[in-house]
């Protein structure tokens, strides 16, 4: 069986640890620091229990309202991808990086981003970037006709009928 050499080791580490310090109170700092302040209470006057009272509402209400922020936010995800996947298949209208206004049919919407991509001639913007939506199954109402003159009415006599004045069809006669 082969042994693998070992290799000599300084034993002086050369990578220097780097902290990281959280940016943000969470429960687990709260937590931590209420801990701490316990350890070091004086035993001769421990901590006023109504204090400690308050500490610990005010960790619980921290954490359900960080557990509504996060949930807040998921409802708003769910409701930009809703949102995304209706548009396909509709004209939409984004304002380019040129300032051009671009109108096209969503063809295809990407949940890959945080912000949904939605396909518009072949290219992908944001969502936030669409700026109009119009229905492509509504069909605008169609322009009246002009109005046609009178048709003539054949002559009892058998003679041919005048063309109507200003008309340039040919007179019809009705059996």
């Amino acid at each position: 069986m082969p042994i693998e050499a070992v290799s000599a080791s300084s034993g002086v580490q050369t990578a220097e640890a780097t902290r990281n310090p959280k940016q943000t109170m969470d429960s687990e700092v709260f937590m931590h620091l209420l801990v701490t302040q316990l350890r070091n209470q004086d035993p001769s006057s421990p901590m006023d229990t109504n204090q400690m009272i308050s500490q610990t509402t005010e960790l619980a209400m921290m954490e359900q309202l960080t557990t509504m922020a996060g949930l807040d936010e998921e409802n708003f995800s769910l409701q930009m991808r809703t949102s995304a996947a209706a548009l396909i298949g509709r004209t939409v209208s984004y304002t380019g990086p040129d300032g051009v206004e671009v109108t096209g049919v969503a063809t295809s919407v990407s949940f890959i981003n945080a912000v949904p991509t939605v396909t518009v001639g072949g290219k992908e913007i944001q969502l936030d970037w669409i700026s109009g939506v119009v229905d492509s199954s509504v069909v605008p109402p169609a322009e009246p006709s002009p109005e046609l003159p009178p048709a003539p009415t054949p002559d009892p006599d058998g003679e041919t009928p005048a063309a109507a004045p200003g008309s340039s069809l040919p007179p019809v006669f009705n059996s």
